[in-house]
């Protein structure tokens, strides 16, 4: 198969200077000369070109006016262009927006052929490289992505380990992360001061909030099974699994400086406190309680309020939004809880689209 001729476009008003260029270059390359540069920026902008041979001193535009015109066309910026010129002295100018080599007039053909060969040569080197660079940083962007759906997958089984210790069924998890998915759209949507939270920071706390009862996991099943309402001396045991989340994850943190996991053991650890300082495991009060555990905190205690136990049935969305409101300034952050509330229909559909009968403890 014929290989593709590089094109030229050669852009001087004078047409013995094109006729020469022509005939030097016809043997290796496919010329296309213009005596207008508002012609050949026409022409530019629908058809492809490896080089341009231009002349700075054009009749009804100079050199660089055409070349900031060019260098608009998307896809331009490594296309090279060779300035023809009698005289100039801009070439610091010329270079800045692009030229990248001049040749004064009039033409050798010689001198002509070895500069455009050069130019091309150049080109097709740092084509081969940007290949190369894109082949590595695509087999790179897969490996990342392997690797974070491998972190997620290993996530979900712990999460749902966790969750199967305590439900029938993991779908808690799935509801109250989207429950917290809610507030932190929604902080990221409409930010305030103390709330401010970047891409990445709410992604953390959306994933490790599927964490938070890590600390279940410990737990007799005598406690995490029984059917009666726990005694003092059990919801005591039960109160320790704030402590045993954090401690769980601060193992890990002590092996790797992460966000992810500095999130996911706040969460852990603080998803009991409350805001008047009346939460355990620590009684942190207000701000004190990291941001990520207030968030978590309304949606543990929404969808234990919505869930039945063996002896408590599931309250109504109505009732437990009433809760929530109720326990604003108390239990929760405020500004929270006027989120929750303002998105109270999506609430209630995630409420709707998982089976209620699984349940949390308080």
């Amino acid at each position: 198969m014929e290989m593709r001729r590089p094109v030229i476009v050669a852009v001087d008003d004078e047409a013995m200077i094109l006729h020469t260029v022509a005939e030097t270059l016809k043997t290796d390359y496919s010329v296309r000369p213009f005596t207008s540069g508002a012609t050949a920026l026409r022409y530019l902008s629908d058809n492809p070109v490896d080089l341009i041979l231009l002349d700075y001193n054009l009749s009804e535009m100079n050199g660089f006016e055409f070349l900031k015109n060019f260098r608009q066309y998307p896809g331009t910026e490594d296309i090279p262009v060779i300035f023809l010129t009698g005289s100039f002295g801009g070439e610091a100018e010329a270079l800045e927006l692009g030229a990248v080599d001049f040749i004064h007039k009039p033409v050798t053909p010689r001198v002509l052929l070895l500069r455009i060969r050069l130019q091309l040569e150049l080109r097709q080197h740092r084509c081969h490289l940007q290949k190369l660079v894109d082949d590595k940083t695509r087999v790179l962007d897969e490996a990342i992505e392997k690797l974070r759906q491998r972190e997620d997958v290993i996530l979900n089984i712990l999460a749902r380990m966790t969750d199967l210790r305590d439900h029938d069924t993991g779908d808690h998890i799935d509801r109250t992360t989207g429950f917290v998915r809610i507030m932190v759209e929604q902080l990221l949507e409409s930010p305030c001061e103390g709330y401010k939270l970047t891409r990445s920071f709410a992604d953390d706390i959306i994933n490790s909030a599927k964490l938070h009862d890590l600390g279940k996991i410990g737990m007799p099943d005598s406690i995490l099974f029984k059917k009666e309402r726990l005694t003092q001396e059990e919801f005591s045991v039960v109160r320790m699994h704030p402590v045993n989340g954090g401690k769980f994850l601060d193992f890990f943190m002590r092996q790797m400086d992460d966000s992810f996991l500095n999130t996911a053991r706040d969460i852990a650890h603080a998803h009991h406190e409350r805001w008047d300082g009346s939460g355990y495991p620590l009684g942190l009060k207000g701000k004190e309680i990291p941001l990520p555990a207030r968030i978590v905190a309304i949606a543990d205690v929404y969808d234990a309020i919505t869930s039945q136990r063996p002896y408590k049935q599931a309250f109504p969305h109505e009732i437990a939004m009433r809760m929530i409101t109720e326990g604003s300034g108390k239990h929760f952050d405020p500004h929270l809880v006027k989120i929750f509330e303002e998105h109270s229909e999506d609430v209630s559909l995630i409420a709707r689209g998982i089976d209620g009968r699984q349940a949390v403890f308080e």
